[in-house]
C-alpha cells in the first residue's frame, strides 16, 4: 500500500478529512493499540471513531484507490450516523466486525445484502466483508455459499475478485463429509481463474493471492502436476512485477510470494538471488535474512542459514521475532544440535511472556510448545 497506492495523488484532496496513522505492529509498544484493534492480516486498514474510540470501519488487505475512496466515504457516513437501509447494515456490520465480533458482523451484513437494490454500488464491498466475517466466525460452508450465490451480482471488479478468493479460501476448509464440498470447490475455483482476467484492474499483490488460493485448490486436490503449473505461472508473474517496481522497497513487496510459488515448483535457487538482492537494499528490514534462513535451511546451507538467521534477530522484534526464533529452532534440528534448539525455543517461550497477547496469539504459543515438546521427546529417544 505505501509502495503502491499511498503515493497516489488521486488521494490528495482526502488529506484534510482524516488523521492519518501508519502503525507497526511488531513494536511491543504498540500492544495497547492492538489488544484494542485486533490485527489478523497485514495490511489492516481502521476509521476510527475519535469520540468514542470505535473502528467504525476494518478493511484486511490492500485496496485499490477506488476502493480506498468507497472506504472514506463508508466510513464518514457511519461517523456522522446519516446510513439508513442498506448503508446503515454495512456501517453496523463494519462496527461490529472492528470490535471483533465476526459472526454478530456476518448477520448484518447478510442482511445488508438481501435488503439491497442490484444495482447498489456498494454490493462489492459489503459482499468482501461478509464472506470476511464468515471466514473470521468459521462458517466455511455458508461463505463458500454466499460467494457462489452472491458473485453473479457483483461486476468484475477487485472487489469481485477479492471475494472469489475468499469463497474459494472457505470452501477449501468445508469438511469433505458435506455431499458437495468436491462441486463447491470446483466451482470457486473456476470463478476465481476469472480474476486473473486482466481486464479486471487490482494491485499486484492482490492478484497474486488469486494465484495463491488457486495454487493451494490443486495442492489439496493432490493435482501436484497442476500445482506446479500454476506455481510457474505465478512466479513468473511476479518476476515480471519485481522488474518494474520502482525501489527496493516496493520490489520486496513479492519476495514472500515469490518464496510460496518457488516452494510449490520446488526451485528455490530461482528465488535466491532476489531475496539476497532485497537483504543489500534493505539493511534494517528483518524480513530478508529471516526468508534466507528457511531458504537456505531447506537447501541445506546449514551455516548460511544460521548466520542470516542471527542477522534478522539483531533487527526483529515482537511477535514476528517468536517466528525467526522458531526458524532457528528448526536449523539447530537440521545441523543435529537438539540442545541449541531447546535453549532456542525456550528463549522464544520466555520472550512471549514479556509481549501481550494481542503480540503472542495463544495459537503461535502452542506451537512453540508443541515444538518444543517435540524436539525433547525426539532428543531423549537418541
Amino acid at each position: 500500500m505505501r509502495a503502491y497506492v499511498f503515493t497516489d495523488a488521486a488521494l490528495s484532496r482526502h488529506a484534510g478529512r482524516f488523521v492519518w496513522l501508519e502503525l507497526n505492529t511488531d513494536v511491543p509498544g504498540n500492544a495497547a493499540f492492538l489488544e484494542k484493534y485486533p490485527v489478523e492480516n497485514w495490511p489492516t486498514l481502521f476509521i476510527i471513531d475519535p469520540r468514542e474510540e470505535k473502528a467504525l470501519v476494518r478493511f484486511a488487505g490492500s485496496a485499490t484507490v477506488p476502493q480506498l475512496e468507497k472506504l472514506f466515504e463508508d466510513g464518514e457516513r457511519a461517523y456522522r450516523g446519516v446510513a439508513q437501509g442498506p448503508e446503515g447494515l454495512l456501517a453496523r456490520g463494519d462496527a461490529l466486525y472492528g470490535e471483533g465480533k465476526a459472526a454478530e458482523s456476518a448477520d448484518v451484513l447478510a442482511q445488508a445484502l438481501a435488503q439491497a437494490p442490484a444495482d447498489w454500488s456498494r454490493r462489492g464491498r459489503a459482499l468482501e466483508s461478509l464472506l470476511t466475517a464468515q471466514y473470521g466466525a468459521e462458517r466455511y460452508e455458508p461463505c463458500a455459499r454466499t460467494a457462489l450465490a452472491e458473485l453473479p451480482k457483483v461486476p468484475h471488479s477487485a472487489s469481485w475478485a477479492n471475494a472469489t478468493v475468499l469463497g474459494l479460501s472457505c470452501a477449501l476448509e468445508v469438511p469433505a463429509t458435506v455431499a458437495d464440498s468436491q462441486q463447491l470447490t470446483s466451482s470457486l475455483e473456476a470463478r476465481a481463474k476469472e480474476a486473473l482476467s486482466p481486464d479486471i484492474p487490482m494491485p499486484a499483490d492482490d492478484r497474486s493471492g488469486v494465484y495463491d488460493v488457486l495454487v493451494q485448490a490443486r495442492v489439496a486436490a493432490k493435482d501436484e502436476a497442476g500445482a506446479k503449473a500454476l506455481a510457474g505461472q505465478w512466479l513468473t508473474f511476479l518476476e515480471g512485477e519485481a522488474a518494474k517496481a520502482p525501489t527496493p522497497d516496493a520490489r520486496s513487496v513479492f519476495d514472500s510470494h515469490r518464496i510460496s510459488a518457488a516452494l510449490v515448483l520446488g526451485d528455490l535457487m530461482r528465488v535466491v538471488p532476489a531475496i539476497e538482492q532485497s537483504e543489500k537494499d534493505l539493511p534494517d528490514d528483518y524480513n530478508p535474512p529471516a526468508r534466507l534462513a528457511s531458504l537456505y535451511r531447506r537447501l541445506g546451507r546449514l551455516d548460511d542459514a544460521l548466520a542470516a538467521s542471527t542477522r534478522a534477530l539483531a533487527k526483529v522484534q515482537g511477535g514476528r521475532r517468536l517466528r525467526v526464533l522458531s526458524e532457528r529452532a528448526d536449523i539447530y534440528v537440521a545441523r543435529g544440535e537438539r540442545d541449541a534448539a531447546v535453549r532456542t525455543l525456550e528463549d522464544a517461550l520466555a520472550y512471549a511472556k514479556t509481549l501481550s497477547g494481542a503480540q503472542a496469539s495463544p495459537r503461535s504459543v502452542a506451537a512453540l510448545e508443541k515444538k518444543l515438546a517435540d524436539v525433547k521427546s525426539k532428543s531423549k529417544s537418541k
